[in-house]
């Protein structure tokens, strides 16, 4: 009974200094946000954005404190291999892709020449960044890279996206109208970052905008471009998952989507003990590969990665991330 009434009062402590706390901090917040936004302002000036692109835009930029908690927790980067793909690669995805590519096969069979990205690649993408246009997001986008740029932890990334777009935005190339998006800064259907647009955007269909919303060619192009550009080879594969027949020196393994190193040849990786996951026979890449374990010991999925699965980090910097694009447009190849 006193051990009962200990937690309760336990608990009513905990919760009071929850209350007391927290709506402080965040109104602490708040306030150092709009100190740093008046400063912000001047320096988007200061980079030569008009004064009235600044205001219009900047004026009713709030702090999201969400935004914050959401940049501390991304599913790619805690959630187990295996459960994040099936999320992602599953059969909803197949049949969802299979009815967008009958819906949109011109434009895709059109970038596809065009750029010599697969179609698979592309609906993988669009399929996993936003559920085919179904999940834009509804944050303001505005205000998300806003509260990123205030924070300190990567001030320096978000402070130089929230000025690419103002003066996206400032030079018509980008509509205010459109930035309702994903908690990072990200919009569209591809989920394209302000510095993204600035590089690989393209204007496909001729209108003098960037409309990666409404417009698909525009998208789709752009998505592609993207690809293209950071130097993705055509009709090659991501990888090949393994296992081991034996120990593998944990020096060869790699668990960081920065630095993947450790490439060898498939006599190599056969000498030192892996298999095919699904054949169990030995390992048949062309080109050097290497080992990738992004749950980070052996319990965890193995795979032998080539430069195009290096290529897709650069789109996105997580292992599971670019595992899972692989994986699902592998299954809409094979199903096709």
């Amino acid at each position: 009974m006193i051990i009962k009434k200990m937690s309760k009062i336990f608990k009513i402590i905990v919760f009071t200094i929850f209350i007391l706390y927290f709506p402080n901090q965040v109104y602490a917040d708040s306030h150092d946000f709009n100190l740093w936004l008046e400063d912000f302002k001047k320096k988007a000036i200061q980079n030569g954005i008009s004064k009235t692109t600044v205001n219009d835009v900047l004026n009713n930029a709030v702090f999201l404190e969400n935004v914050i908690v959401y940049d501390n927790r991304q599913p790619e980067f805690f959630e187990k291999t295996n459960i994040y793909i099936s999320k992602r690669s599953n059969s909803r995805a197949l049949k969802n892709a299979k009815r967008k590519l009958k819906d949109h096969y011109k434009i895709l069979d059109k970038v596809e020449k065009e750029f010599n990205v697969e179609k698979e690649i592309i609906l993988a993408l669009w399929s996993i960044e936003t559920n085919f246009g179904n999940n834009f997001g509804k944050m303001d986008i505005i205000s998300s890279l806003a509260t990123l740029s205030f924070d300190k932890r990567r001030s320096a990334f978000f402070t130089k996206e929230l000025l690419i777009l103002l003066s996206l935005i400032d030079k018509k190339i980008v509509a205010k109208e459109m930035l309702f998006g994903s908690w990072a800064g990200a919009v569209g259907n591809f989920q394209f970052m302000p510095s993204t647009i600035l590089n690989y955007g393209i204007d496909y269909d001729k209108d003098d905008k960037i409309e990666l919303k409404k417009s698909l060619p525009d998208a789709i192009a752009s998505a592609a471009n993207y690809i293209q550009s950071i130097g993705w080879t055509y009709k090659s594969t991501c990888f090949e998952r393994v296992d081991f027949t034996k120990t593998v020196d944990k020096k060869l393994f790699n668990h960081s989507a920065r630095n993947i190193k450790n490439r060898h040849n498939s006599k190599f990786w056969s000498k030192n003990g892996l298999i095919n996951y699904k054949t169990k026979k030995r390992i048949d890449t062309k080109n050097p590969t290497a080992l990738v374990l992004p749950d980070g010991d052996v319990s965890s999925p193995k795979y032998l990665v080539t430069k195009n699965y290096e290529k897709i980090l650069n789109w996105n910097r997580s292992l599971r991330f670019a595992l899972t694009v692989c994986t699902l447009a592998n299954t809409i190849k094979n199903e096709l």
